[in-house]
């Protein structure tokens, strides 16, 4: 890289601080939504997490309303078309997690280049992490379109199910690329603290979605009646456009990420530190998801109410939750950014500052489960046993939530500072070794190791679930207060 691109680039950065005095808040809301080129390095640190927490948070609630919506339509055609879209989902599961993986450490990456005022390796290490996503996605692409039926015949699908759902599957695996783009690309661009471009994206892409799915579902006015199907062809194509769109923001070179020419050329260190990093980040997923899992399990043996009740209760717990993943996606982009500028002592206060922000907010929340948890879950069910074992369930969940806002924000820290590893040995501990073992012995009769159990049934679950989330908040802050992710090279 040449002096005088060096030049220009750390001059136009600094041209840009965040400015330090305070904003209306009207001005700084428009202000992340719109979005703008900032330093995040410099400025006030509650005003850098407000303009990267805002657009993020929105982008999270979308992604919740479009899961709402999306089962929603396609449960209008009868229980073989819900299973298989939810085998279809357990199977894409994989894709989730390469692609969560691959974005934390691109995020990493790029910050960090970012911090440093490097735009050019920042755009360097954005493309590599693109070439990694078509390469990854490529032979997960060719089993969806020659051995979808195999993979469903393989899951348990009954011949129904694969009969009415075969084109369904065939076309969300054999597309699976348009998920690993949307994953990596807003990566990209978190990490640059354009946040605002990653919630458009997702908008545009979710939103188009909803908009076809009951136009291609359904046969309304002059679209084809598809049936499952069309929720198939909707979802990829409102996610092709959200990728189109987000190439043409890494296309345009003004912006601080973006594809120069000289940058299209493979870069195979940087792809391997993409790939090492990476794959903290999708066994966290992996762990997390596998444990979730566990516990529908044990909560399936008490019941089918017991399980609805359970399986509501998380979705609302899920819905709540996701302003607070925006903010701790703030930490980690702020993290990033601020280590890349040899700022270590103000990523720290970030992180604080973000985590403290996102106490209030989940405490605010379990406040209010606990007085309205049954109104809550009345809103999907009338069925006495569901919604008292749905109530119960975000009664419990409400005790855990001051230490769950913790926990997210200082994982999230650490894979922001390039440390995959810690969240993932933070997450074995919790989820697998405590959390799964716990929920067992609590909630049967039966004995585990040297251990008898107690048959709390569902209450044994949800104690579970609240250790073992405050147990990542706890190990979260005594790890994160020795300091070593400072020194986390990326």
């Amino acid at each position: 890289m040449s002096t005088s691109i060096n030049t220009d680039t750390i001059s136009r950065d600094r041209a840009l601080p965040l400015p330090a005095q305070k904003s209306g808040l009207w001005r700084d809301l428009k202000e992340a939504i719109a979005g703008s080129e900032q330093d995040f390095t410099q400025g006030g640190i509650g005003r850098a997490i407000f303009l990267l927490s805002v657009p993020m948070v929105l982008e999270m609630m979308m992604e919740s309303v479009f899961a709402v919506v999306d089962i929603f339509f396609v449960s209008r055609l009868g229980s073989d078309a819900v299973a298989a879209v939810g085998l279809t989902e357990s199977m894409l599961t994989i894709v989730y997690a390469i692609g969560v993986g691959l974005a934390m450490a691109t995020t990493a990456m790029v910050a960090r280049r970012i911090g440093e005022k490097k735009r050019q390796e920042a755009s360097v290490a954005a493309l590599q992490a693109i070439l990694v996503s078509l390469l990854i996605s490529a032979p997960i692409a060719i089993s969806g379109i020659f051995f979808s039926e195999n993979l469903l015949v393989m899951m348990g699908a009954a011949p129904d199910v694969i009969a009415k759902g075969l084109d369904y599957t065939t076309l969300m695996i054999g597309a699976n690329v348009v998920i690993m783009l949307l994953f990596v690309n807003n990566a990209v661009f978190r990490g640059a603290g354009a946040a605002a471009i990653s919630m458009r994206a997702l908008w545009i892409a979710n939103g188009l979605n909803l908009i076809l799915d009951p136009c291609l579902i359904m046969g309304l006015g002059f679209f084809p009646e598809l049936g499952i199907k069309g929720a198939a062809i909707a979802t990829i194509v409102g996610r092709c456009v959200g990728v189109f769109y987000q190439f043409a923001m890494l296309a345009n070179t003004k912006s601080r990420i973006n594809f120069r020419h000289g940058y299209l050329q493979l870069n195979f260190g940087v792809m391997k530190k993409l790939v090492q990093l990476s794959l903290g980040g999708i066994a966290q997923f992996i762990i997390a998801t596998s444990s979730w899992i566990g516990l529908m399990r044990i909560m399936a043996t008490f019941g089918s109410e017991s399980l609805a009740g359970y399986t509501i209760a998380i979705r609302v717990v899920i819905f709540s939750i996701m302003p607070a993943w925006g903010m701790s996606n703030a930490a980690a982009t702020l993290v990033g950014q601020n280590l890349g500028a040899a700022k270590a002592d103000r990523a720290e206060k970030s992180v604080w500052k973000t985590a403290w922000v996102n106490v209030a907010f989940l405490s605010s929340i379990g406040i209010f489960f606990y007085l309205f948890d049954e109104t809550l879950i009345r809103i999907f069910s009338q069925d006495p046993e569901v919604v008292k074992i749905g109530a119960q369930a975000l009664r419990y969940f409400s005790y855990g939530y001051p230490f769950y806002g913790f926990g997210m924000v200082l994982v999230q820290a650490f894979n922001g500072a390039g440390d995959t590893a810690t969240p993932t040995k933070i997450n074995f501990i919790c989820f697998w070794v405590t959390e799964i073992p716990l929920a067992y012995m609590l909630a049967t009769q039966a004995d585990l190791f040297f251990f008898s159990g107690l048959g709390l049934r569902e209450p044994g679950v949800f104690t579970s679930v609240i250790i073992s989330e405050s147990l990542i908040g706890l190990f979260g802050v005594i790890l994160f207060k020795r300091g070593k992710w400072k020194k986390k090279e990326v």
